[in-house]
This record gives structure tokens, C-alpha cells and sequence, in this order.
């Protein structure tokens, strides 16, 4: 184990949480053309999350939140909920959400830059949030870290036992952090997160994902020894090279003891397109872990069955919920992409 590992450690997503956050949908944001579809989404996904742990609902202004309470109350206990005031450009909360690691066993969020997915999107506003969250006192008495590299919580995932799983072609890509070599990222990944580890993915890629392949759109770990992946049978479609050689990277790495990893294979969906033709990235594999249960993105497509049922196996002790998210694929993210989970111990709910 390294000196880091030793002080610092990255819970996965199915340990304890105190909460998710959920940054809201609103008119100044590329959801303005479909603002009402998307909500309902938001709804969905807070009614489900108010059951089992506390909600933070971050709001771009006043009237915005006024708007927000009016929907919520007749949906959840809105004792449940903590609202608070924060601009914000998108509502990508995986990817400008604190990241948590425990420190000595005590959670410290870790802020880092976000720049729109290597500049591809106006971000000046969401990369303030979680510092502005932080000064708002919605953290409590959480410890804060400003870190200089720019990481998305979407391009890793933990076991929490010290394995960070992500791809190559986000966390190396020359938008991000162009001055470091991969050397240099899995040095600081190591001492920043706490990990022993690094799985780099090659390969793996869906048509329409603007994030240069988030590893949380490829594959998961639901627990330490298995692993969920996107799954593409059939050799005309054009995802099938790529999925076909990430599906063998995945085979042949092994856990901390040296056997492999067990794989479930989640499929893709029929092919999805905007209005101008271009292809979706719909993928099962960005599932949210939560307390209690695991909310599964749904598309209204025949694999979503497929995808409940193969993931309800990945989690015996959680009910899987489908939630419907195909207003929100339509711009080239999903259920998981939208949403934080925050540790137990990080929202100050007093």
C-alpha cells in the first residue's frame, strides 16, 4: 500500500451517503427547449432519492427555487430536501460535484476544475459551485481542497478497496491537463484520491459522447470482484469494435488478489438520434448506487428489461429502479451524469 493509501481512501459509490446532489435544470441552460421533459426526470429522480437519504437541490436563483419547492411538495417529503442558491451553466452534477475521500476516516471533498469537458462548453459558473457550496455552509464542517487538475467525477469509479477504473482517452485527452503525462495523472490520482491502482481503459467509446468517453457511461463496479459493462453483439453496428476490445481489457484484468473480475454484460440500446440525425450515447451502465437501491436509466426500449434484470443480480440487496431518462439523453448524458452522491457525514443537515 502507498503512504497515500495509507491516509487517504475513495469510498466507492455503494458505501453509506448522507445525501445526492442534483444541480436543477433551468430556462439559461441548453435545456430550455425542453425544460418541462427534463424536469419530470428531476422529479422522478428526487422522489426515488427522498425515500431512502437527503436531497441537496442546487438552484440558479430565487425564483427559480420558489419554482422548484412548488413541483417537489406535492412529490416528496420536503423535509428531506436542502435547498440552497448557486448559478450554474448545466446540470451535470457528477462531473462540478465534489468528489469525497476519507482522510484518517473523515470525509475531505476534493474540488477539481472543471473546464467543459476539455472547453467544449461554457463552465465559468459550474466550476464555482462546489466552493460557492462549500462558503454557503451546505457541507458543515467538511473540510475543502481546491485542486488545480481538471477531473470529472464522471471519468472514475471506485471500489473502494483502492482500484480506480477509468479510460485513457478522457483522462489523457489534450483539453484536460495537455502539461501532464499519464505518469504524471496516476501519480497525482494516487495521492490526491488515495488509491493503489489505476485500471486504465484503452478502449471503449459510444457515438455521441461529448466527454471523450466517461468511463461511467462504459463500465462500473458494483461491488469489488464484479464489474458492469457496455455490451455490443452485434458486429454491424458500429460500436462494435471498440466495445468488443474493451470487453477484452476488461477480461483480463484481476483484482487486488489476482483472480478476475466478474463481468456482466449490460446491452446497448436501439440506436437513439437528435433531430438531426446524429446517434445518442443512451448506456445502462450510468446507473446510480444509492442507498437502499440503484436508479437505472431507462429509455423505453425492450433491452431496458434486459438491463434491470442483469443489474438486479449485481445488487441483491438494493431494490433496482428503472427511472425514464430519454428526455435527458438527448443531451449526450444520463441519470448517473446528472447526480452526486455525497458520503455519509458531508451534508450538513442540522
Amino acid at each position: 500500500m502507498t503512504a497515500s493509501a495509507s491516509v487517504r481512501s475513495l469510498p466507492s459509490e455503494w458505501a453509506p451517503q448522507s445525501g445526492v446532489m442534483l444541480t436543477w435544470p433551468h430556462s439559461q441552460s441548453d435545456w430550455a427547449a425542453n425544460l418541462t421533459a427534463v424536469e419530470q426526470v428531476y422529479l422522478d429522480l428526487a422522489r426515488v432519492i427522498c425515500r431512502h437519504e437527503k436531497l441537496l437541490v442546487v438552484c440558479y436563483d430565487a425564483a427559480h427555487q420558489q419554482h422548484i419547492h412548488a413541483q417537489l411538495q406535492t412529490h416528496v417529503d420536503l423535509a428531506q430536501v436542502v435547498f440552497t442558491l448557486q448559478p450554474s451553466n448545466d446540470s451535470w452534477a457528477r462531473d462540478h460535484g465534489p468528489i469525497t475521500v476519507l482522510k484518517q476516516n473523515q470525509p475531505l471533498l476534493l474540488d477539481f476544475q472543471f473546464n467543459g469537458w476539455g472547453g467544449k462548453y461554457a463552465h465559468d459558473l459550474d466550476n464555482q459551485i462546489t466552493t460557492g457550496l462549500h462558503t454557503a455552509g451546505i457541507f458543515g464542517n467538511t473540510p475543502l481542497d481546491r485542486i488545480d487538475l481538471i477531473l470529472e467525477g464522471g471519468s472514475i469509479d471506485s471500489d473502494g478497496e483502492g482500484s480506480l477504473l477509468t479510460t485513457r482517452a478522457c483522462l489523457c485527452h489534450p483539453g484536460r491537463n495537455p502539461h501532464l503525462s499519464i505518469t504524471d495523472i496516476e501519480n497525482q490520482l494516487k495521492q490526491l484520491l488515495g488509491v493503489e491502482r489505476i485500471l486504465w481503459l484503452e478502449h471503449g467509446w459510444l457515438a455521441g459522447d461529448d466527454t471523450d468517453s466517461h468511463i461511467d457511461m462504459l463500465a462500473r463496479f458494483c461491488d469489488a470482484r464484479t464489474i458492469a459493462y457496455t455490451a455490443c453483439d452485434d458486429a454491424e453496428d458500429e460500436h462494435y469494435p471498440e466495445l468488443s476490445a474493451m470487453h477484452a481489457e476488461l477480461t483480463a484484468m484481476t483484482q487486488h488478489n489476482g483472480q478476475a473480475y466478474e463481468l456482466v454484460a449490460l446491452p446497448l440500446p436501439q440506436a437513439m438520434h437528435t433531430r438531426q440525425g446524429h446517434r445518442l450515447p443512451a448506456s445502462y451502465a450510468n446507473f446510480l448506487i444509492i442507498n437502499e437501491a440503484v436508479l437505472v436509466p431507462q429509455y423505453g426500449d425492450p433491452a431496458d428489461a434486459i438491463a434491470l434484470q442483469r443489474l438486479t443480480t449485481c445488487f441483491p440487496e438494493r431494490e433496482v429502479i428503472g427511472i425514464n431518462c430519454r428526455a435527458v439523453i438527448e443531451q449526450f448524458g444520463s441519470l448517473h451524469c446528472l447526480t452526486m452522491q455525497l458520503p455519509a457525514g458531508v451534508l450538513n443537515v442540522s
